[in-house]
Parts: C-alpha cells; structure tokens; sequence
C-alpha cells in the first residue's frame, strides 16, 4: 500500500464526523441554498479561513515551489484554469479538467471517481500526485514550520495545535468550503421572482433544459452529483467510478458536475476534450457515442438551431454576476 492511500486512510478516520446544526452559520448565497454543511472539528473561523486562502495560493505546496492550488483554479474562471488538462510541477500534464471549486462544500464526495469521501482529505490527491504538486505531508509539514511566518499563522488558527497535516489540511478545506456562488440571473428569475431577470431567448432556454437537462443537474447545485457515463467516447482510456469500484459497469462514468458559472469554465468533459458550449449541446443532440455502459439518459434531443441558441443563451444566465 503507498504513501498516498495510507495518508488518506488516516485523514479519512479522523474526519468522519457527524454534521452539526451550527448556531452561528456561514452565509449562503441565499434562501434557495441548504444550510452549510459544517464538520464540528473544522469551524469555519475567519483565522482558518484565511490561512487557509494564502496556503492555497502559495506555491509553497508543491515540491519544486513552483505552482499553487490556485495555478489550477483561477477565481476569474470561477476556480478553473481554461485549460484542456491542468499542468503541475516541471510542465507535467495531467489527465483530467479541473473543476469548479465553488459550491465545493455540498459535495457528498469528491474527484470524478468519488474517490475521496471528504473535503478535509482532498487537498492528498493533488498534493501527492506526481503530475500535480509531487510533495507528501511530512515533507511540507516540515518545510511549513520552518517558514518564517506560517508558524505563528497557524498558533493564531488552531491555539492548541500545531502546524501538521491535521491543521493543513483542515485550513484549506474551511478556505475551499468558503467559496459560495449563487448570484446569477437564473438565481434572480427563480428564487427571487425576478421576471425581468432572463431575456426571451434565455426563458426558451430554460423551457428546453426543464425537459431534457433537470434529470441530472437539478437543485441549486445544478447536479445530482452521481455517476454517469454520457458516451462521449466509445472507449475510454479514463477508467472513471471503476477506479473505485472495480467494476467494468462503472467504466467511463465520472460524477455530474455543476452547472453553475459554465460559461466561465470552458473546456468542458473529463478531459477538457469540448471547448465551447455549442460542442457539448451538439453532443447531447445526437444522443452521444455507444458505449455499452452509456446512461439511458443520454437520448437524441432532436433540437433545432433555434433551440440549441436559447439552451446555450439560458446558460449564460448561470454565471455569478459578482465574479470577477
């Protein structure tokens, strides 16, 4: 068993906790949000924050020091990085698109594969992959408290500890926990009443998504967040949920993703294989590519042009108009 799934086996048991009503709540964007989903042993404390918000763009993280969580998660993408696949350390490239990180925190797991139970354990994968960061925990552990300034950040953060992989990685999940997004115009229209808030063509848009989008991105996360293969190849080198469960059913199916701030976010798929939002209605139009494991979901939606124009005008009414 390596380093890595030893690391997440001990995170994993020291944070499975029981959610708690907390008296004091971190906003949400707005009523139509669930209440924030908070572990009793990471409190979202401004000083947690915070630390948490400069480790995450401190290159520090990585074994050469030359990238950050951030050099993947931009703010101005809504925490994408625009590209295919993300790069890590000397110019590695990986084999997935990063993700939005906003609405992260109402995340039941975490990675396409849901390979990651809980969000103070999923800094490990990025952390320790070879094509990412290459660093370890005791490694940056050490490095953190030899800083010049990070010890004394961290005896702000947690008084009764010290700088280590239980105050690392919990500083980083409160900061990735923090970023909520729900001020788009669809969030105007829907949950205010806002009539005015989409134009014609968006109304249409979200006519034609009620009927053929809702049965995987509903709710005000826009996902279900289960696993679906959506056949967009007929085979695929990703092996997806069946890297956790072995199963040959679950290949290529990786979890629904948010559709929330989509315009930002492009490419789009796995594997960034889509660049604009015209390509991935396209696909959903003609039903996708067989794959015996393709989700009966996944039919031809018989759009014509002036359909696929509203579907993709409705989801630019998705973004968060206060992102910069």
């Amino acid at each position: 068993m390596n380093v890595t799934i030893l690391t997440l086996l001990f995170f994993t048991l020291t944070t499975q906790c029981k959610y708690k009503e907390q008296q004091d709540r971190y906003p949400v964007p707005h009523h139509g949000f669930a209440d924030l989903p908070i572990p009793d042993d990471n409190p979202m404390k401004p000083e947690v924050i915070a630390l948490g918000r400069k480790l995450f763009f401190d290159p520090i993280l990585s074994r050469d020091g030359s990238i950050s969580c951030g050099s993947c998660h931009f703010p101005e993408k809504a925490f994408t990085d625009g590209r295919s696949v993300s790069i890590g350390v000397k110019g590695r490239k990986g084999t997935r698109n990063a993700p939005t990180l906003y609405n992260v925190a109402y995340h039941p797991y975490f990675f396409l594969e849901g390979g990651n139970p809980v969000l103070e354990t999923q800094m490990l994968g990025p952390l320790e992959t070879p094509e990412e960061m290459d660093f370890n925990m005791v490694e940056l552990s050490e490095r953190l408290q030899n800083h010049t300034e990070y010890p004394e950040l961290f005896a702000a953060a947690f008084p009764d500890r010290t700088v280590e992989p239980y105050t690392i990685s919990r500083a980083i999940a409160a900061y990735e926990r923090s970023l909520l997004s729900g001020n788009s115009d669809f969030d105007k229209f829907y949950y205010f009443g806002d009539s005015s808030a989409l134009s014609d063509r968006q109304l249409r848009g979200w006519q034609i998504f009620k009927t053929t989008c809702t049965s995987c991105h509903s709710g005000f996360t826009l996902s279900h967040f289960k696993f679906e293969n959506i056949g967009l190849y007929e085979h695929y080198e990703d092996y997806g949920r069946m890297r956790v469960t072995r199963d040959t059913a679950d290949w290529g199916k990786v979890k629904t993703p948010t559709l929330r701030n989509i315009a930002l976010t492009a490419p789009y798929m796995h594997d960034g294989s889509m660049h604009s939002l015209r390509e991935v209605i396209e696909h959903y139009n003609k039903g996708g590519k067989d794959h015996p494991n393709k989700s009966p979901l996944i039919q031809p939606l018989n759009l014509n042009e002036e359909d696929k124009e509203a579907l993709e005008a409705f989801m630019h009414a998705l973004t968060d108009i206060t992102i910069n």
